[in-house]
């Protein structure tokens, strides 16, 4: 039995980010991981993995573009081998980095499932051996998992998810994504510079569906320019695995029903709450049906002393969301002044082609709420820089409030976006005015 101050379980962006401020704020922590590695879904399988490949995408896409210039002759051709080898060495050193972390902090990482006991108590089972361990106040930081559906069952060869599609020894000849938020579109981006033939399919009527209507509609010129086929207001009916593939049957607004043939489908539809075995109803947790769990401003569940953050909870499933809540909770559970977020101020990126950043309200959302709205926008194909990296597609919105001024919302698609976002958000913390 081992007593600490702090028990988090879950070693993501949020559990170790959380474990770390508890050592800074002078409180004995523990960290439980389930995972061999710490890092969690981002880490491990999700926004670095994922951006190594877009990096490398990227490139080639600039190689291509130097070929158009004059400044290469010759076919572009990569080495996907080598493409995996960089993805697998980023995770390795990410993870390394994060283990160094916990130990020049002197947190503890029992390894092995999490549970709760009670509420000071936590249980952790490793190879059929459990021990357990005291804490005053308990951080749930369990993440979350690709979501699936019955009539898509996965088999991680032709039916996969974010997880497996990471890891093919070759680019699919041709990939249909079903689901086009920010994975589908990130990884309809990845392998559309990689040479497959990419399908992409929504349920909703635009691609981004959470973003800007006129960002929506900046994507979908640019995916299409991409040879990147779209198809909106879509359902995929039926998925059927054979020798060669997946043969696909999709449905229309209008009624229409049609077959394709893919090599591979990827299902991007969300993602899962993973909050199964932690003993919620025990505890008398408060969750919904699907296992997100409830919290305070201050991130506290109904139970005063365990908190929750994270990919578990109903608040945007971003890395630096998870972070945020976990640097709350733990000033919080130190006794220390602890400010709740403002959800209004997070920052959205996707690291698509091009790249889609925004924060605040959208145009259609001030509305709803009443503003009055003075909107602004600047298109990339009249800036002399975007010209000159040969980078034009795009442009930045910005709304305001009308009676006062005030910006309301940032919406931006296009080159170094998701860079230039800061100080949007910035802008929005401080509540700056158009004028300014």
């Amino acid at each position: 039995m081992s007593n600490y101050d702090v028990i988090v379980i879950g070693s993501g962006p949020g559990g170790y980010v959380a474990a770390v401020r508890a050592a800074h704020n002078g409180l004995s922590c523990a960290i439980v991981e389930k995972d061999d590695r710490l890092g969690g879904t981002c880490l491990l399988r999700g926004c670095i993995p994922t951006k190594s490949m877009l990096h490398s995408a990227a490139l080639v896409s600039e190689i291509e573009r130097a070929k158009k210039l004059g400044l290469m002759k010759g076919d572009v051709e990569f080495d996907w081998s080598v493409v995996q080898k960089e993805r697998a060495k980023v995770v390795t050193k990410s993870a390394a980095g994060v283990d160094y972390l916990m130990k020049s902090n002197k947190i503890d990482v029992p390894k092995g499932f999490g549970s709760l006991k009670d509420a000071n108590t936590v249980t952790v089972e490793s190879d059929g051996k459990k021990t357990e361990h005291k804490a005053k106040s308990i951080v749930l930081a369990t993440g979350s998992v690709p979501k699936t559906i019955p009539p898509f069952p996965v088999d991680g060869k032709r039916i996969v998810t974010s997880d497996e599609i990471l890891e093919l020894e070759s680019p699919p000849k041709s990939l249909m994504v079903l689901g086009a938020g920010a994975v589908g579109t990130e990884f309809a981006s990845v392998y559309g510079r990689f040479g497959t033939e990419v399908t992409l399919v929504e349920m909703m009527d635009r691609p981004l569906p959470i973003e800007d209507v006129d960002v929506s509609k900046e994507l979908h010129k640019a995916l299409r320019n991409r040879k990147i086929e779209e198809r909106v207001s879509t359902t995929l009916e039926k998925a059927e695995v054979h020798k060669a593939g997946v043969r696909c049957t999709l449905a229309g607004k209008d009624g229409k029903v049609e077959t394709k043939d893919v090599e591979m489908l990827l299902v991007a539809i969300g993602r899962s709450a993973v909050t199964g075995g932690l003993n919620l109803d025990g505890l008398g947790i408060e969750h919904d049906a699907d296992g997100y769990i409830a919290v305070d401003e201050y991130q506290r569940t109904n139970v005063p002393n365990i908190y929750a953050i994270g990919d578990i909870l109903r608040t945007p499933w971003l890395a630096h969301v998870a972070s945020a809540q976990g640097l709350l909770a733990i000033d919080h559970a130190s006794g220390k002044e602890a400010r709740p977020i403002n959800y209004r101020t997070i920052p959205n990126c996707t690291y698509c082609d091009p790249e889609v950043a925004s924060v605040g309200l959208t145009e259609a959302k001030a509305k709803e709420m009443g503003y009055e709205l003075k909107v602004g926008k600047f298109p990339f194909s009249a800036l002399g820089k975007a010209r000159v990296i040969h980078k034009t597609e795009g442009f930045v919105k910005v709304i305001a409030d009308a009676q006062y001024d005030e910006i309301l919302g940032i919406h931006m698609i296009g080159p170094h976006v998701t860079d230039m976002l800061a100080e949007g958000v910035l802008a929005l913390q401080l509540e700056t005015t158009g004028e300014e």
